[in-house]
């Protein structure tokens, strides 16, 4: 039964996979004939420091965005967890951002944050503050486009601490309240410890997101401003279509693909070993 799921993951992710680690050992510009160069393509972007300043702003907008998303949707969840159509209506009203499509998405952010004529500009002016250049500043347009993506996907977020929270007992939280414990009591030894696996897979897919992004840093920065928001897939890109260089963007990928597998099983262990001591507690 594991058959098909199995041939389609060797079909497009491990054979690609296999074919870019193959890849990364040639110098090849897609017009002449592949030079074979060993590791050099992967001395060349360490040596350079390309790697770590990628690596180093990936890890930054990838924290940015698994905290803001987890805690955001952890929030709505607890606040919006109550029957009635109007709860229903802004639930959906919430979701509906991270069905919409990421170009979409970035292009209405685009307007929203023009200097002259965007409403973030003019409410900066209504409130007398100071002119910020979110997506032309080096220090703020990182934020910014962490900031796009929490608000796409807190609705995800949400919906998986709903079905988390609504998979909880109610006879344990009866139980703690005739104990004398209180809404804070409640959520701290009830309700986290038994959503820890919720919160371990949200974290796990916000995270995976977080890296992948391209969209939102292809139409809303390019990259920029002096390269402030190049992420890895972004910088993969680059390499590949602007620079012609498929050995060393075959070796940002293969780098991303064992990266985000650390990343992702380092996360898996924290939280496995936090729920146990939830537990044990």
């Amino acid at each position: 039964m594991l058959g098909p799921s199995l041939a389609a993951w060797m079909l497009f992710v491990f054979v690609p996979l296999g074919l870019a680690a193959y890849e990364s050992l040639f110098a090849w510009d897609m017009l002449t004939e592949p030079k074979l160069v060993g590791l050099a393509n992967y001395a060349a972007i360490a040596e350079r420091g390309e790697l770590w300043a990628i690596l180093g702003r990936t890890l930054g907008y990838s924290v940015l965005v698994v905290s803001g998303s987890m805690a955001l949707g952890l929030g709505l969840a607890l606040l919006l967890d109550r029957p009635g159509r109007y709860f229903a209506f802004v639930r959906g009203s919430i979701f509906s951002a991270y069905v919409v499509s990421w170009v979409a998405v970035a292009l209405l952010w685009v307007l929203l944050l023009d200097p002259d004529r965007g409403v973030a500009a003019a409410i900066l002016r209504a409130l007398h503050l100071p002119r910020v250049g979110f997506l032309t500043d080096p220090r703020a347009a990182l934020v910014t486009l962490a900031g796009v993506t929490v608000w796409k996907i807190t609705g995800y977020a949400m919906v998986i601490f709903l079905a988390g929270l609504r998979s909880i007992p109610k006879s344990l939280h009866e139980a703690a309240s005739l104990d004398g414990a209180g809404a804070v009591a409640r959520f701290r030894y009830v309700t986290w410890p038994l959503l820890s696996p919720t919160a371990a897979f949200v974290a796990t897919t916000s995270l995976i997101v977080s890296f992948q992004a391209f969209d939102v840093v292809r139409i809303m920065t390019q990259g920029g401003p002096a390269r402030a928001t190049t992420l890895f897939v972004y910088a993969i890109y680059e390499q590949i279509f602007m620079n012609l260089s498929v050995g060393r963007a075959s070796a940002l990928a293969v780098v991303y693909f064992v990266v985000l597998c650390l990343l992702a099983t380092i996360q898996l262990r924290a939280w496995r070993a936090q729920a146990a001591i939830g537990r044990r507690s």
